[in-house]
């Protein structure tokens, strides 16, 4: 016969034990919290700049510089919501968010501001930040920082042109995916790519101002 343990004892035992596990998971998820709040707080004021930027853009004449500008920001901004997505789902609390003070210059100054930014973020932050994603058993956050780390080697290839033919810059819009916020030149005349379901409506198409 094993003698009876009574039961404030087994409660107790079980609060504790309950106390270690959630402590053991908080530890490890705030990592990942820590940079999803870091990405979002990124795009927020990725989005912001590159706005400002479209707006200098314009007002030299660099129209399709300016639509590229326009097209990466919208892009930012669909990483941005992504991020924010992921921590509220993971009961998380997004970060009050203050635009960073932006300098703007001259447009090929500006041009060579995101191709700095973009190449950090697709060789240093988000590969980090998916690997930490992985070894905390987030898929959510990995799957954002997938989309995001995959478009910024669009964006910044996309800057690089931008820059290397800066004056003699081809007409083409752009198609944004509205979940990965993908980034694709097309000619003008052009369809945007079918996305994941077959559907050209899967893109958001940047053009000219009216």
């Amino acid at each position: 016969m094993y003698k009876k343990m009574p039961s404030i004892k087994i409660f107790f035992i079980a609060i504790f034990c309950a106390f270690l596990t959630t402590s053991v998971f908080a530890k490890v998820s705030e990592i990942t919290m820590s940079n999803l709040n870091k990405a979002f707080r990124g795009e927020t004021n990725a989005s912001h700049r590159y706005e400002l930027f479209a707006e200098k853009a314009d007002a030299e004449g660099y129209k399709q510089i300016a639509k590229l500008f326009r097209a990466v920001s919208m892009a930012e901004s669909i990483h941005r919501n992504n991020h924010k997505a992921v921590i509220l789902t993971l009961g998380g609390k997004p970060d009050v968010v203050e635009y960073d003070a932006v300098k703007v210059r001259t447009t090929r100054e500006n041009l060579q501001v995101p191709v700095k930014g973009e190449t950090y973020e697709k060789n240093v932050m988000y590969p980090n930040f998916i690997k930490q994603a992985k070894i905390d058993g987030v898929p959510e956050a990995v799957r954002t920082f997938t989309f995001s780390d995959n478009a910024e080697k669009q964006h910044e290839k996309l800057f690089e042109d931008a820059l290397n033919n800066f004056g003699r810059n081809k007409p083409a819009d752009y198609c944004i995916n509205r979940i990965t916020g993908a980034t694709y030149a097309v000619n003008l005349n052009s369809q945007c790519p079918s996305g994941k379901c077959g559907s050209v409506e899967e893109y958001i198409r940047v053009k000219d101002s009216e």
